[in-house]
Parts: structure tokens; sequence; C-alpha cells
């Protein structure tokens, strides 16, 4: 079975939309999130696109080593 997220874009349509999933009986949940909070991840996810993650002291030399080859070159 899929999963929706629906975007309403003002109360009268959230109201609309729970009145169509309770008469059609379509189990529904509120979200956790909040849309200010999901919008600051996405936000930081576009931040993080190009990114360099190093997660070791190997990756760290490296990237320093390849950074300082790319300048003498």
């Amino acid at each position: 079975m899929e999963a929706l997220t629906i975007h309403p874009q003002n109360d009268e349509q959230l109201k609309a939309i729970k009145a169509v999933l309770k008469a059609l009986k379509i189990p529904f949940e509120k979200s956790p999130f909040n849309s200010e909070y999901l919008l600051k991840i996405k936000e930081s996810e576009k931040d993080q696109e190009g990114a360099v993650i190093l997660k070791c002291e190997e990756d760290i030399s490296n990237y320093l080593n390849n950074l300082d080859a790319d300048v003498q070159d």
C-alpha cells in the first residue's frame, strides 16, 4: 500500500481533506513534524549539496593532499 503526503494550502483545504478521508473510511494521521521544520530540513539538505564529507583522519589527509596536488598543477 502507498502512503501520501498532502500539502493543503490553508485550513479550509485541510478540513475538506480530512472530511473526505473520514467519509471514505481511510485512516490518516497527523505528521509529528510541522511544515516550518520540514522546510528547514529541505533547506539544510540543499546546503549540503556538493559538500565534502571527511569521516576519519585518512580522509582528511587524502583530501588535503589532493588540494596540494591541485595547487601545484
